[in-house]
């Protein structure tokens, strides 16, 4: 049987010294920079020795690539948990509900998407490769959301795939340009704005679908099968 000091069981004491490093590395990453931020330093803050953190941690960017794996996994439970909450409403209810739960949780801390869209990003291929991941599990979310309108009759039968992948990068987007200003720009105003955007994109508002070769509305375009044509296409 593990011996217990002060009452603490060995897997307890080690669970705190690992939520203790992963503490000090984002408070560390988002303030003095991941590439700046030393490993004795991350110690230092956690109150905890460089042996011990190498029980834990590979080196500082497994730190870095566990935060970021945390808080997209956070979002998307809580994102999750919302689903029962919103089953039996309209589509633009049900959108905007689950967009504002990811907005919340993202936002609940500056320092999150200031590790997560600034900090995380070209840091390494495998460090990139997870960035993909979360990408593709985002966009397939949103996907199903858009493919349930469409369902619904809400929005035009459509592939959602591509419109998926875009609004990822748009909250992306917006989500740097939350945490880059001091103090941060109204967590409202970027709700608002990436709520607007993803309903404007999955709904296709008439105006928008009439715009010829748009995805949902009439196919305007033609391909000439003649080569050298000028332009190498025709209005119908």
């Amino acid at each position: 049987m593990a011996r217990t000091y002060g009452g603490v069981a060995p897997e307890q004491r080690r669970a705190d010294r690992r939520e203790r490093l992963l503490t000090a590395g984002l408070e560390l990453f988002t303030t003095t920079g991941f590439r700046q931020t030393k490993i004795t330093e991350v110690c230092a803050r956690a109150g905890v020795s460089t042996r011990n953190f190498y029980e834990e941690f590979t080196g500082k960017e497994d730190v870095l690539r566990t935060l970021h794996d945390r808080i997209n996994s956070l979002a998307l439970e809580h994102v999750t948990a919302a689903l029962d909450k919103v089953a039996e409403a309209d589509a633009v209810t049900r959108i905007a509900t689950l967009l504002d739960v990811f907005i919340d949780t993202v936002t609940v801390d500056p320092r999150l998407p200031r590790l997560n869209y600034v900090e995380a990003v070209g840091v390494s291929a495998e460090l990139e490769e997870q960035h993909q991941v979360w990408v593709d599990r985002w966009a397939t979310f949103i996907e199903t959301e858009a493919r349930r309108a469409a369902e619904h009759g809400a929005a035009p039968d459509r592939d959602y795939r591509l419109t998926a992948i875009a609004l990822v990068g748009a909250a992306t987007g917006l989500l740097r340009e939350w945490q880059a200003h001091e103090p941060p720009l109204p967590v409202e105003d970027v709700g608002a704005e990436l709520r607007a955007l993803m309903l404007a994109a999955i709904m296709r508002p008439a105006k928008i679908l009439a715009i010829p070769g748009n995805l949902g509305g009439p196919s305007g375009v033609e391909r000439s099968s003649r080569a050298g044509e000028q332009g190498g296409a025709r209005r119908t």
